[in-house]
């Protein structure tokens, strides 16, 4: 199974602080150097609507790259992914919303329109693609989501790896489960919002999904979702995976020491909780 690390992009959007293009890039090589098999690099949105992101191809050119890592790029339209284009990294990643009022809020478009949208980015795409469908299970605008629609939505995209992301934080183990066997979705992106993130992630792991998205420290959250803090942390899913015997091949001393790095340039205490524990046994 994949530990994607999401922390450059969705970790570190949902920052006060705004990060040098180089620090980026910086975070990115400590990631792929502790053994992650993925890490999303950057996200090719306008600056002005996600300063923390500004810069990606700068933050691109820094990646000292690393046999056994996929970089990836968030894309939101046909101009990213013209920018992913260009910057050669491995793999796209273009997301939309399984509801109306998400994808106007954060895309400027209906569902249909989203939907038609990614099929022509994934069309023109020369490179592995993952289509990522945001508050697949509670949407902050509209509230519950219809497990049917996102079923439907995430068969528009077959032949493609589908992430269904819990944006706000507000699915249960059971829904989890439910919602990846029905869709047959690859992957899972959790938020520990409301403290269910990792039991979650279980959960997506028992219904199939050989992908799990984390974020380095539990940085994050989502600019277009209130109060979407908290991604599961990435040294906490590991070390749970491990001690449930799924092999991840990631070394997390080394994630306990990225985490501690971040702690210094953020000037916070991080939201996960492995880094300040310490691993066991010791």
């Amino acid at each position: 199974m994949i530990v994607c690390d999401v922390g450059p992009r969705d970790g570190l959007q949902n920052e006060s602080e705004v990060l040098e293009p180089a620090v980026r890039a910086d975070l990115v090589n400590r990631l792929a150097e502790a053994g992650l098999r993925r890490v999303e690099a950057v996200s090719f949105v306008r600056p002005d609507r996600v300063p923390q992101m500004a810069g990606a191809e700068d933050v691109v050119e820094g990646i000292e790259r690393r046999d056994g890592t996929e970089y990836s790029g968030l894309v939101l339209n046909e101009q990213g992914a013209e920018r992913f284009a260009a910057a050669r990294l491995d793999r796209l990643n273009a997301t939309l919303g399984a509801t109306e009022e998400f994808n106007r809020r954060n895309g400027n478009a209906t569902l249909a329109e989203a939907t038609e949208r990614v099929e022509r980015i994934l069309a023109a795409a020369g490179a592995p693609a993952t289509v990522t469908i945001s508050v697949a299970f509670g949407c902050p605008f509209e509230g519950r989501v219809d497990a049917g629609a996102v079923t439907e939505l995430a068969a528009r995209f077959e032949g493609n790896e589908v992430v269904l992301a819990d944006t706000i934080g507000v699915a249960a183990p059971h829904e989890v489960r439910e919602l990846v066997g029905r869709t047959r979705a690859t992957g899972f992106h959790g938020h520990n919002t409301r403290n269910t993130g990792y039991a979650n992630a279980l959960a997506a792991l028992e219904a199939g999904a050989s992908v799990l998205d984390a974020s380095i420290g539990g940085l994050g959250g989502c600019p277009y979702a209130p109060r979407a803090s908290g991604n599961v942390a990435t040294e906490d899913l590991v070390y749970l995976l491990e001690h449930e015997g799924v092999e991840t091949g990631v070394d997390l001393d080394a994630l306990i020491r990225i985490s501690q790095w971040l702690e210094g340039i953020l000037g916070r205490k991080l939201e996960g909780q492995v880094y300040r524990a310490g691993t066991w046994p010791a």
